[in-house]
């Protein structure tokens, strides 16, 4: 796609059989040294490749990225990469297979055959040349590339035990080895095929209305503004509007709702969410790369591709530690034998297994297998983390403050009082109400046509309207005219004396109701108490933050304290501050940041922008639809559902612990076998076998994130 004048063409492609972070690095540096690109950037964790060039790089780019051993499409072909089983992906599959078919046959002759040590050499030394090749290619690769990655070494290492004579060795080496890396890139695939699910949800077709005529068209065809029809039990194909139908559509998919929601004439529907009962006709409001489901796949592999702080350290400790392990090598192969009169062949074939042993493969695989799972799991329980940073922060928080309004509370304002005075019926006071507030657009009219609704009642014909902005409205009802509005309008401007019913005001505020007063010229003959009303699981959320260890969950609202006041003491909260404006809030929380571990905000992504922005991590409510909300918050509850909140902060603990297990047992391991190596207990193949399977068991330890579910 083109980007902005002067900055040339951005290409990007998909990687068949990425599975090692040393080979990344080294192909980000081999494309990025093409003549015609000037910034790249590989994605291990999504296999993909993102690069900006003159727009004359393209077929050079797939070449590189062949001559390193893998395959490249360019994105809009990634189906034809993704759709390949996973041995035409990874031909390096067929290279172990064959490899370790020879070994095992050679070593059944020597052991049921008693075959000639002449024979069985050129037997390991085929089996070392078919498993071996792509290894020293790549090894070599990495090495022009100035990446020292684990093929260089174990190549070394190979070469070595061949020059020693240790041609069994040697074989069990290459067959071990490749057979470990085409069992990690088997579990890599696993993981991003957890990804891929998601953009597989929304189907590759669907049913357009053109000319009267119901045809099936490519989802890549349909244009913004054309017509779908989706029967019962369809999957929804792109964005769009309902203009015609009823149905209940579950929503899972894309915000994690566990109820299918309603949908009428006018509401939104999202690609990848499946219509459950009645047919809808569906104005596409998206195009299909431009979607909801497409936006969320597309952050979350940018997500995935950011690097967390804990895999930032270990890139930097690899690349200083790959170079001093082999210069210990080197110094253990000669030094002993020149110094100490030690055997040569002896102290060689010890640095051969130093060599495999210390490389930093499982260390350098630990974090982002970890990180990667961990989001993509939270993607599909309808929580989008922008990145690995802010997966690793949220575990650390201890501080949480909320915003009020369409955070803690629905964000619709509802009657829940009705005081009549001087005899008056509730049903003749929201009668007069309802004709004074028909007029009107403002959410608390709603609210009263809403509740004059439900009691059955009618609005009646007005005259002489009159809106007096946050104030009040006064017109003429039956004759008589009636003022409807806040009590400051009624004493204030009106010259009502309100001494009467001071205490009954006050009382009601304290509970936190906003007052409309309803009066003729003369006195006043009701009081209508609206609220906010609380989000049914805000006091659950609230203590389940609590009972896991977060010490404050406070609110920061704009409204009055009695308001804020009751919302806290219903909830339980441990703090909060009223009539706060948005610099106000961002006071609040850089003051509780010098205290505190970190800070998290939760608000809508566009009000407490500043907040959000300021806080170690920022929580933007309800991001299905909202472009706003996944651009700029750091975590987006999708669904609009707090529920999600303590299963992010534990999904985000748990990484943390599985990072930290991951990363001492691949150092445990290392410093394990050089001990036994120093003690002249191990072997170059049961060194091979050590760094393999800590490898697949940081891997396997990672995935278990992918498993994780809400309690």
């Amino acid at each position: 796609m083109l980007l902005g004048k002067g900055e040339g063409e951005l290409t990007v492609f998909r990687i068949g059989g990425m599975d090692c972070a040393d080979c990344a690095r080294g192909l980000e540096k081999k494309v990025g040294a093409i003549g015609s690109v000037y910034q790249v950037s590989v994605n291990f964790g999504a296999a993909k490749m993102s690069v900006h060039h003159d727009g004359s790089a393209a077929d050079t780019i797939v070449r590189t990225v062949r001559q390193a051993g893998y395959e490249a499409v360019l994105e809009k072909d990634r189906k034809q990469l993704e759709n390949q089983s996973f041995w035409l992906k990874n031909k390096k599959a067929w290279s172990t297979l064959i490899s370790g078919a020879i070994f095992l046959l050679a070593w059944a002759l020597d052991l049921f055959a008693g075959t000639s040590e002449s024979v069985l050499v050129w037997f390991y030394a085929a089996a070392i040349l078919v498993g071996g090749f792509r290894i020293a290619k790549s090894g070599i690769y990495g090495l022009k590339s100035k990446t020292l990655g684990i093929d260089f070494l174990m190549t070394i290492a190979v070469i070595g035990a061949a020059v020693i004579g240790q041609w069994e060795e040697g074989a069990a080496v290459v067959f071990l080895f490749s057979l470990g890396e085409t069992l990690e890139a088997y579990t890599m695939e696993r993981t991003r095929n957890s990804l891929r699910s998601l953009m597989k949800l929304a189907p590759d077709e669907a049913l357009v209305i053109r000319d009267g005529q119901e045809i099936r068209v490519p989802v890549e065809e349909i244009t913004v503004g054309e017509i779908i029809l989706v029967k019962p039990g369809e999957k929804i194909a792109m964005d769009g509007r309902v203009i015609e139908g009823f149905s209940t559509v579950n929503q899972a998919p894309i915000t994690g709702e566990s109820v299918p929601v309603e949908k009428n004439v006018d509401d939104d529907v999202y690609a990848g969410t499946i219509n459950e009962q009645g047919a809808l006709k569906i104005r596409v409001t998206k195009r299909f790369e431009e979607n909801t489901l497409s936006k969320i796949v597309h952050l979350v592999e940018e997500a995935q591709a950011q690097k967390a702080p804990s895999q930032r350290f270990v890139d930097v400790f690899s690349q200083y530690y790959t170079p001093a392990v082999i210069v210990i090598a080197a110094l253990i192969a000669i030094v002993p034998p020149l110094l100490l009169q030690q055997p040569w062949d002896l102290w060689f074939y010890r640095a051969l297994m130093m060599l495999v042993v210390a490389c930093p493969c499982a260390l350098v695989i630990s974090t982002p297998v970890s990180i990667v799972s961990a989001i993509g799991n939270a993607a599909k329980h309808g929580i989008l983390i922008k990145g690995g940073v802010h997966l690793e922060r949220l575990g650390a928080i201890d501080h949480i403050a909320f915003d009020k309004t369409g955070t803690l509370t629905v964000g619709t304002p509802e009657v829940v009082s009705v005081a009549t005075l001087d005899g008056h019926t509730e049903e003749d006071v929201m009668t007069i109400a309802a004709s004074l507030e028909a007029m009107s657009e403002h959410p608390l009219a709603a609210a009263i046509l809403r509740y004059a609704k439900k009691l059955g009642v009618s609005p009646k014909a007005t005259s002489e309207f009159t809106s007096v902005t946050g104030r009040g409205v006064q017109a003429s009802v039956d004759g008589r005219t009636y003022y409807l509005g806040n009590p400051r309008w009624f004493k204030n401007e009106h010259q009502f004396s309100l001494g009467a019913i001071e205490s009954l005001i006050e009382e009601r505020q304290q509970k936190g109701e906003t007052l409309m007063l309803l009066g003729t010229g003369q006195k006043v003959i009701a009081l209508i108490g609206l609220a906010d009303q609380l989000r049914p699981e805000s006091a659950g959320v609230v203590k389940k933050l609590r009972d896991i260890g977060v010490k404050q969950v406070a609110m920061l609202t704009g409204d009055n304290k009695g308001t804020a006041q009751a919302v806290a003491q219903r909830i339980g909260l441990t703090d909060y501050r009223a009539e706060l404006l948005p610099a106000d809030k961002l006071s609040a929380i850089q003051d509780w940041q010098s205290s505190s571990k970190g800070v998290a905000m939760v608000g809508d992504g566009i009000n407490d922008a500043p907040a959000l922005a300021a806080a170690t991590v920022g929580i933007a409510m309800g991001g299905a639809g909202s472009d706003t909300a996944m651009e700029t918050a750091d975590l987006t509850l999708m669904a609009d559902d707090l529920t999600k909140l303590p299963y992010a902060i534990g999904l985000s603990r748990r990484t943390l612990r599985i990072i930290k297990q991951n990363i001492a047992f691949s150092l445990l391991v290392k410093v394990v076998f050089l001990l036994m190596i120093l003690f002249g207990y191990s072997t170059l193949w049961m060194a091979v076998l050590a760094d393999t399977g800590s490898s697949l068991i940081v891997i396997a330890n990672g995935m278990r994130l992918l498993r994780s579910k809400e309690e």
